[in-house]
């Protein structure tokens, strides 16, 4: 008698959203994307929802126009109510920006700001990045070590947004200190982010008068965003004050924790993949620059900022990797599990500066395609280089199996990422920049972009 062949037993199904999980979801969203690519879960939140982890999946959801992001869609319980957005922007009536409007709302309110990210927009502000990543390098190169989160990867972007918008350098600290407040979530004293959030609605209506009252007849070369907004309001746009206060907010609020996690998540994939390390710093010293774009592209997709895409909610009964969704329920699109998809990408889990089929998704896709992509990519490439140029033998200061990550929902990033390296002389003084004195820490978050 043969012994008959035993049916083998898929393996369980992981724990999601686990202090474990946050440091290394891959394998769970590797089990999803097999055995359950589209799944219903309950979040720590509370609110159930379906996420989608496929790749194809993940695209065909990210351009389906069933799919709102208007929060008034969402069939929501009562212990859910308010837990899909970001804390605190209901009561600080904020809602009306690019992450909770449908066309034709989105469509009139994405034109007026596109202006301000398009290539030669963002190529006009390339030496102001250099010049910020220069003087936060200043502050800790002589050291010998430093948290490049809290030192570098976090102010870095702040402060370049700041300046987009227009910002007055002199309240720049203050946009630090509530930004650093509201990406904290459990670190944080309660209700901490509503507070901030409530600060930052405060001052941009004031700003927003102000620059109204100071503002030119003709706009001047380069002319702020926020400048840009109120123009376009006052000349039939129908731009509202909230309207406008939203649309500052949610470009700060975007526009900087993406940046930070590409800088620290791509710093980190770095220092723990030498050899690709070093064929990029060959790279960099022999002043070629292909290598920098497709490793920024290779690590997005790799490990990138955005874990979740943020909320949508169908608007009608419908089916997604043939599972049915009812009308009201929320879907979050995984892109670290898309971007890991082995049916898309060859060898999805190996990291290749050098990729070139690398259409990830780590920016979104559709009408929603993150409209700051352009800026992020030009900090991430300059902050990547310089790090690399200026302090060559950089290492990890730590255990990897010791580093914290950010428990939240839709970010994915490092809370500290402390390094060391031989003590390097400061680069040429740039005193228009402001001081990087220590930042808000940034601990815990839940929720951001995909504008």
């Amino acid at each position: 008698m043969t012994d008959q062949p035993q049916p083998s037993t898929p393996a369980p199904a992981p724990d999601l959203f686990t202090w474990e999980f946050a440091s290394d979801p891959y394998p769970a969203y590797a089990w999803l994307r097999e055995h359950s690519p589209v799944h219903k879960t309950r979040l720590p939140s509370g609110v159930e929802a379906w996420l989608v982890t496929r790749y194809a999946d993940a695209k065909q959801t990210l351009a389906d126009n069933r799919l709102s992001k208007n929060p008034a869609h969402h069939d929501e319980p009562a212990h859910a109510k308010g837990k899909t957005g970001i804390p605190g922007e209901r009561k600080a009536e904020l809602m009306t920006h690019l992450l909770n409007i449908d066309p034709p709302d989105h469509t009139r309110l994405r034109r007026l700001v596109a202006k301000a990210f398009t290539p030669r927009r963002v190529a006009e502000f390339a030496p102001r990045v250099q010049e910020l990543t220069d003087t936060l390098i200043d502050g800790f190169a002589a050291k010998g070590s430093a948290d490049l989160i809290h030192e570098f990867a976090f102010p870095l972007p702040i402060y370049a947004i700041c300046d987009l918008l227009g910002v007055p350098r002199e309240d720049q600290d203050d946009f630090r200190d509530w930004a650093g407040m509201m990406i904290r979530h459990q670190g944080g004293p309660r209700g901490g982010v509503a507070r901030s959030v409530k600060k930052m609605r405060g001052y941009l209506a004031d700003l927003i008068h102000r620059k109204r009252e100071a503002l030119p007849a003709e706009p001047a070369p380069g002319e702020d965003l926020i400048s840009g907004l109120i123009r376009a309001s006052d000349h039939g746009e129908h731009l509202t004050e909230n309207e406008a206060a939203a649309m500052a907010f949610i470009l700060l609020f975007a526009g900087f924790e993406t940046t930070v996690n590409l800088i620290g998540n791509g710093t980190y994939a770095l220092l723990t993949h030498p050899g690709q390390r070093a064929r990029l710093q060959a790279s960099l010293a022999a002043g070629e620059s292909g290598l920098l774009e497709t490793g920024v592209e290779e690590l997005l997709r790799y490990d990138g900022p955005v874990e979740l895409a943020t909320w949508r909610f169908a608007t009608q009964s419908l089916t997604l990797g043939g599972q049915h969704i009812e009308a009201g329920d929320p879907v979050l699109v995984v892109l670290a599990a898309a971007d890991r998809d082995p049916e898309r990408f060859a060898d999805p889990d190996v990291l290749d500066l050098s990729r070139r089929d690398n259409q990830h998704l780590g920016y979104g896709h559709g009408i929603h395609y993150c409209l700051g992509a352009p800026l992020a990519r030009l900090e991430g490439q300059t902050a990547l280089a310089t790090l690399l140029t200026r302090l060559p033998d950089l290492r990890l200061a730590a255990d990897p199996a010791e580093l914290r990550w950010r428990g939240g929902l839709i970010m994915r990033g490092l809370r500290t990422l402390p390094v060391e390296f031989a003590p390097a002389a400061p680069a040429a003084p740039s005193p228009a920049v402001p001081a990087a004195p220590s930042p808000a820490v940034p601990a815990e978050r839940d929720e951001t972009s995909d504008l």
